[in-house]
């Protein structure tokens, strides 16, 4: 009888050793979860299929970090509901400012966006943005990171318009104060 290896040792397997059985255990036990979840968000099963493929690929292809202190289903939902978003904007209005973006500036400069995402993930922000409680750094993500609407990101995180929009408040206040 094999032993069963936690979550955490699975990232750490398939982003080190590209361990396909590795990988192949973390999609068994979170693919069909995640794939519900996503049909609860978009009725169209080719959408939410292509989805959680996706999802996967970027995990094994290492293009999603795991930073070992949250919960992997948690993080398994982020990558994949903002797959889900892309998916059914069809990459909308990001896609097209991405490819106008990319025909006129040099491609050795550094984006505004670039910037922006690189002081989330290493500067300031990311310090003030871990003091955040889940729910007010879940609706960051969703209305400033991924740019999705108070609509889009009442949808997406299962709560109403007005709690979005109080806690996109919150948030930014408790920024403010702990950046100022």
């Amino acid at each position: 009888m094999s032993e069963t290896r936690s979550d955490g040792e699975l990232l750490r397997a398939v982003a080190a050793d590209a361990d396909r059985r590795a990988f192949e255990e973390l999609y068994r036990r979170y693919a069909p979860w995640l794939r519900a979840r996503l049909r609860g968000r978009c009725a169209d099963t080719g959408v939410v299929d292509d989805v959680v493929q996706e999802t996967f690929l970027a995990v094994w292809r290492g293009k999603a970090r795991y930073r070992e202190d949250g919960d992997v289903a948690g993080w398994l939902w982020r990558i994949g509901s903002r797959r889900l978003v892309d998916a059914l904007r069809g990459d909308g209005a990001r896609g097209r400012l991405r490819q106008a973006l990319a025909r006129v500036r040099h491609r050795d400069e550094v984006s505004a966006e670039e910037r922006v995402l690189a002081g989330v993930e290493h500067g300031d922000l990311a310090g003030a943005l871990v003091r955040l409680s889940p729910e007010l750094r879940a609706v960051l993500q969703a209305t400033v990171i991924d740019g999705l609407t108070t609509r889009e990101a009442a949808v997406l995180l299962g709560i109403p318009p007005g709690t979005v929009k109080t806690r996109a408040m919150r948030a930014r206040r408790q920024l403010r104060e702990v950046l100022a």
